[in-house]
């Protein structure tokens, strides 16, 4: 028996006395609510925090103008703006997704 056999002969004995789920494939409906209710906590998050970054930029911004200073502001806008609609698309995106693959 090659080295190969023996690792496979024992990953299948391994795997045959895994115990399968008889819920068809969907996730428990306690798993599936909690995992709901943290991924719209984290969007709020997302959300709250792309508010504060166009504040503190807004803020950094009127500072520099001010003082008389350029500054590359507006790159710093512009990454913001950017962080803010991709946590706006995340959402939907995976939602889309899911419903596809289902």
């Amino acid at each position: 028996m090659s080295v190969s056999g023996f690792y496979y002969g024992a990953a299948s004995r391994i795997l045959a006395e895994v115990p399968q789920p008889d819920s068809g494939g969907a996730a428990p409906d306690k798993l599936s609510s909690a995992v709901k209710v943290a991924l719209n906590l984290l969007a709020w998050a997302g959300t709250a925090a792309g508010v504060v970054g166009v504040l503190v930029t807004g803020i950094m911004m009127a500072i520099s103008h001010k003082r008389g200073e350029s500054s590359e502001h507006m790159s710093r806008l512009g990454m913001v703006l950017g962080g803010c609609i991709l946590v706006a698309a995340a959402g939907p995106t995976v939602s889309w997704v899911f419903e596809q693959a289902g």
